[in-house]
């Protein structure tokens, strides 16, 4: 039997995820957990590169993420889901991998110039600036060979081939070197038109919201501009509900594009479908996040049997990474 390919995703656990983060990542990785070996790293100590100042909310975050992975149905048995932090060895080997990285290729990477720009850092702290190297350690600590990501993340991934290539060069070939799995899917738009449906942005419909939420939301999304009365001819190509529509409920967006342009449906109405074609999505999503919310102990069970899986394969990986590198003292 063919051994399943590894593919290494994850979260930030900087606050409850959204539909966002169901589009773009989490829905994919539910399908994917049937072929692949999945690993679902909860990324604790990449969150405190930006919120490092706030440690105290990180408990309470870890867990939604965990919570908002398991109601979307990341199954346990078939998916290992872990913390960060609790595997040492991904730090031990970010550590390794910044002696042979230099600083001018982490300043000139384009995710991270980006990121500076959007946070407003006049000095970067060096957590952040490395936050690449520790990256390349999560993908590389369990070998996987597969990385779903968007384009925006596609300098971290060739950053993370260029380091495991240099291992390999320079001590032996012993790290697997990763490849992008490329999301097709487009990226959700916020509720205000922002390109970006963001935790720090506020515009966002969260997996755990509840139904007068999830329609008090909807109903403030921005629409056409150029739209008065429900009669006047509108634009589905600039309008963020309609780009929610062909997200999420494929088998009506192209009648209500046409009535849209004909003036055959107003905003209202628009938004009220939106609502129901929603409503059909997060429903059941709500209904496991309620049941494992009521069994938090169980969740926290899951998350240190998925962290230990994930220790199992980060000490034979650092024990390759050691021998090869010449400081595998005493046998460790």
């Amino acid at each position: 039997m063919e051994k399943k390919k590894r593919i290494l995703t994850g979260d930030r656990p900087t606050g409850q995820l959204h539909l966002g983060h169901y589009l773009g990542s989490l829905a994919n990785r539910v399908k994917l957990q049937d072929t692949y070996e999945n690993f679902i790293i909860i990324a604790d100590v990449q969150a405190l590169t930006t919120h490092f100042d706030r440690p105290e909310n990180l408990s309470r975050d870890v867990m939604n993420v965990a919570l908002d992975n398991l109601s979307v149905g990341l199954d346990p048995e078939k998916s290992v889901l872990f913390i960060q932090s609790l595997v040492p060895e991904i730090a031990e080997l970010t550590i390794f991998y910044s002696m042979f990285v230099t600083v001018n290729s982490l300043r000139h990477n384009p995710t991270v110039k980006t990121e500076v720009q959007q946070y407003g850092y006049k000095d970067i702290m060096y957590g952040f600036l490395g936050y690449p190297v520790s990256q390349a350690a999560d993908i590389t600590f369990c070998k996987a060979d597969l990385v779903p990501v968007g384009e925006d993340q596609l300098p971290h991934i060739e950053l993370t081939r260029k380091i495991v290539r240099r291992f390999n060069e320079l001590y032996k070939p012993v790290l697997t070197e990763p490849e992008a799995l490329l999301s097709s899917v487009p990226r959700l738009v916020g509720l205000d038109g922002n390109a970006k449906m963001g935790k720090s942005l506020g515009n966002g419909i969260y997996l755990a919201d509840t139904p007068a939420a999830v329609k008090q939301k909807a109903f403030s999304a921005v629409t056409d501009p150029g739209r008065i009365k429900a009669t006047d001819k509108g634009n589905p190509s600039i309008c963020t509900v309609y780009s929610y529509h062909t997200a999420f409920n494929a088998a009506e967006a192209q009648d209500i594009a046409v009535r849209c342009k004909a003036g055959g449906i107003g905003c209202v109405a628009c938004k009220g479908q939106l609502v129901n074609c929603l409503e059909g999505l997060l429903a059941p999503i709500r209904e496991r996040r309620n049941y494992y919310e009521s069994r938090k102990e169980t969740v926290s069970e899951l998350l240190m049997q998925g962290t230990m899986k994930a220790r199992e394969a980060a000490k034979e990986t650092m024990r390759e990474v050691r021998e090869a590198m010449s400081i595998a003292y005493y046998g460790d």
